[in-house]
């Protein structure tokens, strides 16, 4: 099915980043979720790629509203010549863009405070989970395909300090205690999918990057769900369309 709904757009400065980036909008009303690209990809990335359409009967329904973003990977993660630790500084500040920029203009876009889901494929899954785990009270939700959840292994180097371990779930979940774990496995729920197929391994390290995410969720008793495709599900849309249409609609 082509999705042929309402769309709208909005461009919005972040402070103390490189460039202004966008936020589209598809549907006309239903449960937020916030669509991160695939690494370094664009607002407009899950449509050109299928992945909207792959959930338009949602949307035309009313039952899901899609919010897609632009990604800053360039400028933090994968600017692969910086130390991980001010890759991970320019991290934070698209993190305070989602949080303090994106989120409420949706909130003025739906006509108040809502939940917000996340989603996100390869590079987007880290998005995703991190923004759930980091920012449970907006993000309740993560659906996460795909992804490595250890940006530290991104071609790092340098000396790591808080930024890092803060942006890091493999970091700061194994030592998630307390009063904040408690509300964290009240409140936040993970959706962890992987396949086994081209690409998952190698060079992307999406399959033992998601095993070792759900293990460190278990070890903690954060709720999760962990979905494990076949060796024919590859590191690629065909497949992101498939598990987003298939896990999506219980939640909305």
């Amino acid at each position: 099915m082509h999705f042929a709904g309402r769309v709208t757009q909005r461009r919005m400065t972040v402070p103390g980043g490189p460039r202004d980036l966008q936020v589209i909008r598809y549907g006309h009303f239903g449960r937020p979720l916030l669509m991160f690209p695939s690494e370094a990809g664009q607002a407009w990335q899950p449509a050109d790629f299928g992945l909207i359409d792959a959930i338009a009967p949602l949307i035309d329904e009313g039952r899901v509203t899609v919010f897609t973003v632009d990604t800053l990977d360039d400028w933090t993660w994968s600017a692969y010549n910086e130390p991980t630790e001010e890759r991970a500084h320019r991290y934070g500040t698209y993190h305070r863009w989602i949080t303090d920029s994106v989120v409420p203009w949706i909130y003025e876009e739906l006509g108040g405070r809502t939940d917000i889901m996340t989603t996100g494929v390869s590079m987007g899954a880290y998005h995703a989970v991190n923004m759930a785990l980091s920012r449970a009270d907006l993000f309740p939700l993560a659906i996460a395909m795909s992804g490595n959840y250890d940006p530290a292994s991104f071609r790092g180097f340098g000396e790591t300090g808080d930024a890092t371990y803060f942006a890091n779930p493999m970091s700061y979940v194994p030592n998630l205690h307390g009063d904040h774990l408690a509300w964290l496995r009240s409140r936040v729920g993970i959706v962890l999918v992987v396949g086994q197929g081209p690409f998952e391994w190698d060079p992307t390290r999406a399959l033992p990057g998601t095993l070792a995410l759900a293990e460190a969720l278990s070890d903690k008793d954060i709720r999760h769900e962990l979905d494990v495709w076949g060796q024919d599900s590859a590191h690629d849309w065909p497949w992101w369309h498939r598990q987003l249409a298939h896990h999506l609609p219980r939640f909305v």
